[in-house]
């Protein structure tokens, strides 16, 4: 198993899911009036809080507008555990079928938290406030994403991102020429999903499924009451098409029971 090379792109896929969700966030400025005078959209990067700080301090053109350096956004994945209160059998597999019809045997996925930050850079609070307002209210506590975590099979979960913790800190030290910076921080956990290599399946798709109901749990003595079976209409359908199914329902009066190797009731 180990040595095999596969890469689904899944953490990628949820860091750029992450960041996409406030790649889009605007403030404004309004007269005394209440008119808009200036809609700014908040710029948005990867990377870790430390490295905008100092570049905000070297700085030395005091006279540049300030939309064009703060406001910002930045965040970055922070850690990764895995998550045992989502852990399921190892060795349970299931099917999918890939971009051209072929029948692929996964194994479930594994549970694992992503860490993320998300840092808000103002030099105004009131700007910071517009941004955290416009946050806030889509995470009670969890808000999800759906990703499309392998596309090869059309693997499509819903991710909670769940904010954990909120932080603030003024950034501001020194003589009037030092700029002042207001940092919001908040701290997010992805509940993603890592699949392993995905392998060719030799058994096929599953096109009928046969219950036989007993009167006992005995089935040496029972009497078999019912058989309860279920086909895909048309027979020969593929998971991607669009279909019905067919039920039949028949009834028994004996003890027999249903040989898979021999597929007849004996």
């Amino acid at each position: 198993m180990l040595g095999t090379y596969f890469y689904h792109e899944v953490l990628r896929k949820t860091v750029v899911a992450f960041g996409t969700l406030f790649n889009d966030i605007h403030i404004q400025h309004e007269d005394r009036q209440g008119g808009v005078i200036s809609d700014t959209k908040v710029p948005l990067a990867y990377g870790p809080r430390s490295k905008f700080l100092a570049k905000i301090r070297q700085q030395q053109e005091l006279a540049k507008a300030v939309a064009i350096t703060l406001p910002r956004m930045s965040f970055e994945m922070t850690g990764l555990e895995y998550d045992s209160s989502r852990k399921t059998s190892v060795t349970r597999t299931f099917k999918a079928v890939d971009d051209g019809d072929n029948v692929k045997k996964v194994f479930l996925p594994v549970p694992y938290n992503v860490r993320f930050e998300l840092n808000i850079l103002c030099k105004l609070n009131e700007d910071a406030l517009q941004i955290v307002e416009q946050i806030l209210p889509f995470f009670q506590p969890s808000f999800n994403v759906t990703i499309d975590l392998i596309d090869s099979i059309g693997e499509k979960r819903d991710i909670p991102v769940v904010l954990e913790n909120i932080s603030f800190t003024d950034e501001y030290e020194g003589d009037f020429s030092t700029r002042r910076v207001l940092t919001y921080t908040l701290n997010f956990t992805a509940k993603t999903y890592l699949f392993g290599p995905i392998a060719e399946s030799t058994d096929g798709l599953i096109r009928k499924v046969q219950i036989d109901y007993y009167a006992d749990t005995d089935r040496q003595t029972a009497k078999r009451e019912m058989r309860y079976t279920v086909t895909p209409d048309p027979s020969n359908a593929d998971p991607e098409d669009d279909f019905g199914f067919n039920e039949v329902t028949e009834m028994f009066g004996d003890a027999k029971t249903y040989s898979p190797t021999r597929q007849q009731d004996v």
